[in-house]
């Protein structure tokens, strides 16, 4: 595949063509000190990127998708495919896995990293089959009591006429409204972009964990843009004000923990990014092994409905409080 930059990325790679260089040459003191200039830059970089900057990063074609994750971190995986009913969803991957010697469910969803597989996964957006095969994963884990593991990384659900027809805004409900009840462990980990109902499908979790530069947000910035002030190009401006970002959706109690990554993101080091999520995984299962069936399926109804911000006794007349402009 052809190496792919963003616009900050630049400045990083042509750095480490000189250090490629320099070593290439015998030069290893200047190579040692590029090498500190390079970490200094990405370092600085990571802690200055706007919220539109992360977007564009959650979009990175090069970063780890589901397959990636569940390959790396899991042991012993087997696909299931079918939803049973119509067909199978290649945008949703799924099956039967091992982690760390304990036998788990895990569910995701998948991009593609060449022209054709994306077509064939639909660029990571679920058709209906895809969510009631999810559906189909979700009751395996609860009859056999195994814990549920989900990766999201979608632009959204699918909406074309014929995924209408077949109904996949009641897919995506009965997706939520399974894991709500579960009376087994389950986790979400957000791999990149978290859009709208396409994402909250696998995402009514115990524990939500965020990567790093992962987004999460009921709209993409340049949709929103579009809307709000009828100018896509305005997506920078509604990145902000949507707050999809990690820092904010924990800040809000929208998800429970954040997930560092590899200095520069995700994309530069498949290998560390997917030990630092397994690390995640692992310590989000101690926590929950403790709690009781009835206990987890508390737990997860009132992490949900203590979400957000609302208000008691407003004045007739009296402008409720708005959360943002979007």
């Amino acid at each position: 595949m052809v190496q792919f930059l963003l616009p900050f990325e630049r400045e990083i790679a042509e750095l480490e063509e000189r250090i490629a260089h320099l070593k290439s040459q015998g030069d290893e003191e200047g190579a040692a000190d590029l090498e500190a200039e390079l970490q200094r830059r990405l370092k600085e970089i990571a802690e200055n990127l706007t919220p539109y900057e992360r977007v564009l990063l959650a979009r990175h074609p090069m970063r780890p998708y589901a397959l990636d994750y569940i390959n790396a971190i899991f042991d012993d995986f087997v696909e299931l495919h079918g939803d049973r009913l119509y067909g199978d969803d290649p945008a949703i991957v799924g099956g039967l896995a091992w982690l760390n010697g304990q036998p788990v469910v895990v569910i995701g969803q998948q991009k593609g990293r060449d022209a054709q597989e994306r077509l064939r996964r639909n660029f990571g957006m679920p058709h209906p089959e895809g969510y009631r095969k999810a559906l189909r994963l979700m009751q395996l884990a609860e009859k056999w009591r195994k814990p549920l593991i989900t990766f999201v990384d979608t632009p959204g659900a699918s909406c074309l006429d014929d995924d209408e027809r077949r109904n996949i805004c009641g897919a995506i409900a009965h997706c939520q409204m399974f894991m709500a009840g579960m009376t087994v462990p389950n986790i979400a980990v957000i791999i990149g972009e978290g859009g709208s109902g396409g994402a909250i499908a696998l995402a009514v979790a115990n524990k939500v964990l965020m990567q790093e530069n992962a987004t999460y947000s009921v709209i993409q910035p340049e949709s929103c843009a579009a809307i709000i002030w009828r100018d896509e190009k305005l997506g920078p401006k509604a990145a902000e004000a949507l707050r999809l970002t990690a820092q904010d959706a924990l800040q809000l109690g929208v998800i429970d923990a954040i997930i560092p990554e590899p200095l520069g993101g995700a994309q530069r080091d498949h290998a560390k990014a997917a030990q630092l999520v397994k690390e995640a995984l692992l310590r989000a299962l101690d926590e929950l092994r403790t709690f009781s069936p009835d206990e987890l399926r508390e737990q997860r109804y009132r992490k949900f409905r203590t979400i957000g911000v609302w208000a008691e006794g407003i004045v007739a007349g009296e402008e409720p409080f708005r959360q943002s402009e979007c």
